[in-house]
């Protein structure tokens, strides 16, 4: 299995250009919602050039779940932060800087947030990295190694707390994707919680 991995080489070539891509843009805070936005744009392309994602669950359906999972997983990460506010965990201050360097402030970048980045990181690492690793694993193995490598380009932004994050909402993503199988749902999965966590309730 491992051997086919490193023989698919459109996988190990998109991963590889995901981290070069994402690694510029943790680069400079200043331009960072310039680089991230047209990184995200190009993996956009690769993916879809990849082949189709699943697209199986009707309107209604895919608005329904996708609005209630966004909303859960909001939850889950709102309580995760009011606990570490409760025990006096000290990593509130790395919460509130991340926050400053990478959260969106001006009204092109929330468009950017909702129409590029929620939709470019579900169609790149659901619809293309987590579908093609399904080809060599079975589902759950699947689910977690897209969700880790998800994660592991997020470590040039120096968090540790932004790479857990992206694991576990990766893999709340992952599990929708594989149980769904619809594209539509994540990214409105993913809408709303970025839309929940940035603009509404942000938890800062």
């Amino acid at each position: 299995m491992i051997k086919n991995i490193f023989l698919d080489m459109r996988l190990v070539i998109g991963i590889l250009i995901a981290h070069v891509l994402i690694y510029f843009s943790f680069l400079d805070k200043v331009i960072f919602w310039y680089i991230f936005s047209g990184s995200l744009l190009f993996l956009i392309v690769y993916a879809m050039f990849q082949g189709d994602v699943d697209d199986k669950a009707s309107f209604i359906k895919y608005i329904f779940f996708g609005a209630v999972s966004g909303l859960l997983l909001y939850a889950v990460f709102w309580l995760g932060f009011h606990a570490i506010h409760l025990f006096h965990l000290p990593i509130k201050k790395s919460i509130t800087k991340l926050y400053n360097w990478y959260a969106p402030s001006l009204f092109w970048q929330y468009l950017a947030l909702v129409f590029v980045a929620a939709p470019g990181e579900e169609f790149f690492w659901r619809g293309f990295i987590q579908k093609r690793l399904s080809k060599h694993f079975r589902p759950m193995v699947s689910i977690l190694t897209a969700s880790l490598l998800y994660a592991s380009v997020n470590i040039y932004s120096g968090s540790f707390l932004l790479v857990l994050a992206a694991f576990l909402s990766g893999f709340v993503w992952g599990f929708l994707y594989f149980w769904k199988k619809s594209m539509p749902l994540v990214i409105v999965s993913h809408i709303i919680f970025e839309i929940m966590i940035f603009i509404i309730l942000p938890l800062k």
